[in-house]
């Protein structure tokens, strides 16, 4: 059995605003079931706190800017444990994890996952007053790339792997950023955190933890060219050895058309002419024409990268 923290800005269904909180929730759910020790770290925001009813606090920092909170709960309908960093000037706010309600980010986006990074590494550390250290950190995305390079330092730290949900998204910020962040001045440099002269957050990842991999096997080798790579496609191609890409899977409880309440009609593979029920009832929904003719559809974000 290996213990495995698992670092995540969203989580399924505590908060999401994409396919990164379903990937969270769902895979420590699977490597629990794999009999793999797996606690998901994530921040306490408002809307989390809103929603949970039961939590313990786990230990307390005290860190430069406050004492920080580690409270614990489960991830609906599992037995999977949830440690939630609590630090309420960061975290306790209206709008999503990363945007007001007016959809601009949060000014201080980079302190508030600076702050969450550095809480990974005590934990990573066995820094803190839990009883437990972790074989590996897996990290996702930018909000979580400062982990490796902050590990790197460490002496006996964890394994690391760094998992690229979406390039495009890299936590790019200022070289006065880096300077109040108090990071080490080493990391300021090309080989590291530097980015066309400025902090770049997701380069933690990709050059400091052990393992790369990324949502699929073709996004592996398309990040690698300079279409997809967002200037970073020559760091990944340096890691090629390390970066591997798996296949995204689907959360089969949720997304089962023989159980969905939200289906006008359930079906089964044995079933598929019932699908034409479902068809129909979104062609009134949506005020086409009733028709058996094939009817194209696309669930999707209109983001400039697509």
């Amino acid at each position: 059995m290996r213990r495995v923290l698992y670092a995540s800005s969203e989580v399924y269904p505590l908060i999401k605003t994409g396919g990164l909180a379903d990937v969270s929730g769902s895979l420590p759910t699977a490597l629990l079931r794999m009999k793999e020790d797996v606690r998901i770290i994530m921040p306490a925001y408002a809307d989390i706190m809103n929603k949970i009813t039961r939590y313990v606090c786990m230990a307390k920092l005290q860190l430069p800017v406050g004492e920080v909170r580690i409270l614990m709960t489960h991830l609906p309908d599992t037995q999977v444990r949830v440690w939630l960093v609590d630090f309420p000037p960061y975290f306790d706010r209206p709008g999503n994890p990363y945007m007001t309600t007016d959809g601009k980010p949060w000014d201080d986006n980079a302190e508030r996952f600076a702050l969450f990074c550095q809480v990974v590494v005590e934990i990573a550390m066995h820094r803190t007053s839990l009883k437990w250290k972790p074989d590996i950190v897996h990290c996702n995305d930018w909000q979580t790339g400062l982990i490796p390079a902050l590990l790197a330092s460490e002496h006996n730290s964890p394994s690391t792997l760094f998992t690229i949900h979406n390039l495009a998204y890299q936590g790019l910020f200022p070289y006065s950023t880096f300077v109040e962040l108090g990071l080490d001045e080493s990391l300021w440099k090309h080989e590291s955190l530097e980015f066309h002269q400025q902090l770049s957050f997701i380069k933690g990842g990709l050059v400091y933890a052990d393992k790369i991999n990324t949502v699929s096997p073709r996004y592996a080798v398309e990040i690698q060219t300079e279409k997809f790579g967002f200037g970073l496609d020559g760091l990944l191609k340096h890691r090629n050895k390390d970066l591997s890409g798996i296949l995204n899977g689907i959360d089969t409880e949720l997304w089962n058309p023989e159980k969905d309440e939200r289906l006008a009609s359930n079906y089964s593979i044995r079933q598929l002419d019932k699908k034409l029920i479902n068809k129909r009832a979104l062609q009134t929904l949506s005020g086409l024409p009733e028709t058996d003719d094939i009817l194209p559809g696309l669930i999707d974000r209109l983001v400039p990268q697509q």
